[in-house]
């Protein structure tokens, strides 16, 4: 019978094992819990056993995390577990990431977006089984890759080209995020990068996507 554990993930308010990795101090820690619209308590679903990480420079992105209520479904972003050690280390407790419900989902979440920004009349171009999904609508040329592996250099220089080619803006989505390189080639081609969170969501990773974003067509 489920118990409601998963992989190691225990139930809302039970209490993890945090090593600090900087003093060795061991810790319990309990999830917060936060009020849902819908009466619920949420919390967010630690993982037993995974490693503690010591929080660096802030970005939005490690600041927040997907969770779904267990009492509606609804999914939101709540703030990342942490805990402090005694030793002044400030810990991040892992949490069990929340997948889009289906890579359609994620596609029209791009769509949404890029409509939310002015590009009014966007379509996927391709089949609903494609791993990268072309993504077109006037004065722009998209891309979504619903693949594992982070893009590269490559998929982010034929966005480029196709959108010279056509005198378009580009702008290109992942799920699994970007090689290093592709990061590095984008930001020198003006290439708006963004990825597809968890839950599905668009968020800007490199300054042209920033651009794009504040300055919408």
């Amino acid at each position: 019978m489920d118990d409601g554990r998963w992989k190691g993930v225990p139930t809302v308010g039970e209490s993890v094992p945090v090593r600090c990795p900087d003093c060795g101090h061991s810790h319990r820690f309990t999830a917060p819990a936060y009020p849902c619209p819908c009466g619920s308590a949420v919390s967010a679903p630690l993982v037993t056993g995974a490693p503690a990480t010591v929080a660096g420079r802030r970005s939005w992105d490690e600041e927040w995390v997907s969770v779904d209520c267990s009492g509606c479904g609804r999914r939101d972003h709540w703030p990342q577990p942490e805990l402090g050690c005694p030793c002044g280390a400030v810990l991040r407790v892992p949490v069990r990431p929340v997948t889009a419900a289906t890579k359609g989902d994620a596609v029209h979440a791009a769509v949404l977006y890029l409509r939310g920004i002015g590009f009014r009349d966007v379509v996927r171009s391709d089949g609903e089984q494609a791993a990268c999904v072309d993504l077109r609508g006037p004065g722009l040329v998209a891309q979504a890759d619903l693949g594992t592996r982070p893009a590269d250099i490559r998929a982010v220089e034929c966005l480029w080209l196709n959108a010279l080619s056509e005198s378009a803006v580009s702008a290109f989505f992942s799920l699994a995020g970007y090689a290093d390189e592709a990061r590095e080639r984008a930001d020198t081609l003006g290439v708006p990068l963004f990825v597809l969170d968890p839950a599905g969501a668009p968020r800007p990773v490199n300054g042209p996507a920033d651009d794009l974003s504040r300055s919408p067509a």
